[in-house]
């Protein structure tokens, strides 16, 4: 009996001195208890115990009060530490998206989770990341960071003798001699069986095999048949294609479909215009027959698909000089050579024997230093650098180097360059799904 009373004696001053101590414990502030533990935890950090470091940690962070972001910055050291073993990197990516989505969310959290995925190859995650950083808080160091991976590009296998521009995620390609169609990953969407191939526009494009030419859907079905004496057709856009017609040139829709205008020569529309030949001279014409430049130069700039007219501006000819059209008059300095512009960015100029850009006022933007130069497709140009190409931004700096024997403009990503073994298409990672490096 005495014993019994005895351990009960024993257990009630346990249990007293449990009270005692809890007692103690509540009447400490929150952001005491989170000192304590973060004290605690940094102990068994500094002697590389982790495992045990993380319950104190992940504690003291559950507190709403003064310490709790210290107790988050302690706690990634330690998920960090322990990042190969199983569940903590989720933990750790977890905690970064809670601080991330905080009303006041510091840049360097943005950056810090970026740079975790970059380092394990997940680079749509990071520019995810950063784009939302970029967002959120606008700060200077997530946007360096963004621009210095944002060029990282990957090659696509295919190769071709030779390509187009890219035009809508498509591009037209020539393998042995004959044409089709490629998506913009390089891979053939319509074979190379053809002599002559337009662009897609919409669900068509124009062939021409043999003597015979006639519309092809997506699937390569014949769709529609010119008329037998059409011999030539140009690039077809806003449904309207021109066909080379006994010697005359006429637009007609993508039914072949013949307009009753007659031109000496045309080229294919952008937004609502193209380049046309009459009596010698060249003026650019509208889809309505209304001349928003009349046939009185010596030559309009068109690139290779035949496109002269983007952002509401266009070069025109006059004897050796170039000049540009804008805001419905002609700037007074001429140009020795000019590429088109394309739907947003600079147009590529030569002056003095060099190429620079302008903006579609005119205005000098990036220097006359290059050998040679395309106008900008998205936010890249390609330039001649000595006697290789590769690819500037808005601010002139050099972001794919030069290493390509020719080059053409960026669309939605991608790019054609031609390599030792070919033309190729190259695409920034960004833009591949579930791309890494």
């Amino acid at each position: 009996m005495k014993k019994e009373i005895r351990i009960l004696v024993g257990i009630s001053c346990v249990a007293l001195l449990f009270i005692s101590w809890f007692t103690a414990s509540e009447s400490k502030s929150a952001a005491e208890k989170q000192l304590i533990l973060i004290q605690k935890a940094t102990d068994m950090m500094n002697e590389g115990i982790f495992i045990r470091a993380v319950p104190l940690l992940e504690e003291a962070a559950g507190y709403d009060a003064k310490y709790t972001l210290l107790a988050e910055e302690e706690l990634k050291i330690a998920y960090l530490a322990l990042i190969d073993k199983r569940g903590f990197s989720r933990k750790y990516l977890a905690l970064l998206e809670k601080q991330i989505n905080s009303k006041d969310a510091l840049p360097h959290v943005f950056i810090e989770k970026a740079e975790y995925y970059l380092k394990v190859s997940k680079l749509q995650e990071a520019f995810k990341v950063m784009k939302r950083g970029i967002e959120k808080t606008g700060d200077e160091n997530i946007v360096t960071l963004y621009e210095n991976t944002r060029y990282i590009y990957e090659i696509n296998r295919p190769v071709y003798e030779n390509v187009t521009e890219l035009y809508n995620n498509t591009i037209q390609v020539q393998l042995d001699g004959k044409w089709g169609i490629a998506g913009s990953d390089g891979n053939l969407i319509i074979p190379c069986v053809y002599d002559k191939i337009s662009n897609f526009y919409k669900d068509r494009a124009v062939v021409q095999t043999n003597e015979s030419i006639y519309a092809i859907d997506r699937e390569n079905n014949k769709i529609s048949v010119a008329d037998k004496n059409v011999s030539d057709f140009n690039n077809l856009a806003d449904n309207r294609v021109s066909l080379l017609f006994n010697e005359n040139w006429i637009r007609a829709s993508g039914d072949f479909e013949l307009g009753t205008s007659i031109f000496e020569e045309i080229g294919m529309y952008s937004e609502g215009y193209a380049a046309a030949k009459i009596n010698g001279k060249w003026g650019v014409i509208g889809i309505t027959d209304k001349w928003l430049l009349p046939a009185e130069f010596d030559g309009i700039i068109l690139d290779e698909m035949g496109r002269c007219f983007a952002q509401g501006v266009v070069f025109v000819r006059s004897g050796n000089s170039i000049f540009l059209f804008t805001n419905g008059a002609f700037l007074d300095e001429p140009f020795e050579d000019a590429r088109p512009f394309n739907k947003e960015g600079y147009a590529a100029v030569k002056k003095n024997g060099k190429w620079g850009f302008i903006d579609t006022n005119g205005v000098p933007v990036i220097p006359f230093v290059f050998e040679g130069a395309m106008s900008f497709g998205q936010h890249l140009a390609a330039v001649k650098i000595s006697e290789h190409w590769g690819y500037i931004n808005k601010q002139g700096n050099v972001v794919i180097d030069a290493i390509f024997h020719n080059a053409k403009s960026f669309f939605e990503g991608s790019a054609p360059v031609l390599t030792d073994r070919g033309w190729q298409i190259i695409t920034l990672v960004e833009f591949k799904k579930g791309a890494s490096l």
